[in-house]
């Protein structure tokens, strides 16, 4: 398959976007064969796309989401809306343990058709890719079912889906005075199933106050090694616990979040060669006043990218273009910087190295827009330009 006449947004560093325009590129067999504006002979008589000028970007990757869940938690936005914040609210009863007991009591045919609707949002802005989390469960039953509707969710959907272990997420109420007890009798036995059946791709956790601290996580994270899965951690949001530094010790995919991140964080994550995923959605919703620190990032060569944390409590976003605007107006992140956040860098993010950019030999999972320049996908605000998605160079629905 030849594309002709198309503007390429490959985001290689060479220049702004890796922009080339008039330009064509070849997919065979599920992947990029030729990028470029001279058409070798020996392409030129393949089937023929004329895009006209379209934009082509590579299609973009959602790389921190919890899209499984029962119920939703708008009575709890009307509550932080008069005064009340996250941390009130989760310690009465609410947050993550309300959507922990409308999980529970979901069938998995409930949460794979509730989940695929938030999905399809995303599919219909140009997402290919997409990690989910497990973490509403909290015992062994229910975590193992999030985590197989999240692999359904590939099977039902031309989407490629990454699962992430969450357990260390909170404490459930049958373990509300014996935290270490549910470390060792519930969360890793839960993590060693689920990797048993097949289940993570890599291990997540939540340190904070209202959850767990770094000792704990780090208890988590040594048995991921022990099975080989790679870990990433919601860090420094509310609070500065050393969260970063445990992410870090471990080698960590991806640390999100990070309001609270310190100038020591920001250098071990250089380091360490951790991405910075930052989640306007939830910075927004929750009224934050700290900012992750993005000037140090870009200053340390720490990548940055971008996701939309979609979750019934902290951020009910639905919209990959929406974070990237948030992201430009709430963190002073650039259009590009945006773009690249939510394709190369959120690969780097789930440790996936033939995705996020247009080069030979990458997965031929393209978005093709109706825009004249990469920038106008984080600039517009409510407006979805996409005009084709393909996934492993089949165009889909």
């Amino acid at each position: 398959m030849l594309f002709i006449n198309a503007t390429l947004a490959t985001m290689d560093r060479a220049t702004p976007y890796g922009l080339t325009r008039d330009a064509a590129l070849v997919i065979n067999k599920g992947r990029i064969a030729w990028i470029g504006i001279n058409i070798p002979a020996e392409y030129r008589n393949e089937q023929r796309i004329d895009l006209e000028g379209r934009l082509i970007t590579p299609g973009l990757i959602d790389c921190h989401t919890h899209l499984v869940h029962g119920g939703n938690r708008a009575a709890e936005f009307e509550k932080r809306l008069q005064g009340a914040t996250y941390e009130e609210v989760a310690r009465s009863g609410g947050g993550i343990l309300s959507t922990v007991a409308a999980t529970r009591a979901a069938s998995e045919a409930d949460l794979l058709a509730s989940a695929l609707i938030r999905l399809d949002a995303l599919i219909a802005e140009g997402v290919t890719t997409v990690e989910v989390k497990s973490g509403y469960g909290l015992d062994v039953e229910t975590e193992l079912k999030m985590l197989r509707v999240a692999r359904a969710l590939g099977r039902e959907r031309l989407v490629r889906v990454r699962t992430s272990f969450l357990g260390a997420h909170a404490i459930p109420p049958e373990f509300k005075n014996s935290r270490d007890a549910y470390l060792t009798d519930m969360c890793l036995p839960a993590l060693q199933a689920a990797h048993a059946e097949g289940l993570v791709d890599a291990v997540d956790g939540f340190c904070e106050g209202i959850a767990f601290n770094a000792d704990e996580i780090a208890s988590v994270f040594a048995v991921s090694k022990s099975l080989d899965l790679p870990v990433k951690l919601h860090a420094a949001q509310l609070s500065d616990m050393g969260a970063v530094g445990v992410a870090t010790r471990f080698g960590a995919l991806s640390a999100d979040h990070l309001e609270y991140a310190t100038k020591a964080d920001v250098g071990a994550m250089a380091e360490a060669g951790t991405v910075a995923v930052l989640l306007p959605g939830a910075y927004y919703t929750l009224r934050q006043k700290q900012k992750p620190p993005v000037d140090a990032f870009s200053a340390h060569d720490v990548p940055i990218a971008v996701a939309t944390d979609c979750n019934p409590g902290s951020s009910p976003l639905t919209s990959i273009l929406m974070a990237m605007n948030m992201a430009c107006t709430l963190f002073q992140l650039t259009p590009e910087e945006a773009l690249r956040g939510a394709t190369d860098h959120a690969a780097r993010a789930l440790g996936l190295a033939d995705l996020g950019r247009l080069a030979v030999g990458m997965h031929a999972d393209l978005a093709i827009w109706d825009v004249e320049h990469p920038s106008e996908l984080a600039y517009r605000i409510g407006f979805n330009p996409l005009y084709q998605r393909w996934f492993a160079g089949e165009l889909t629905p």
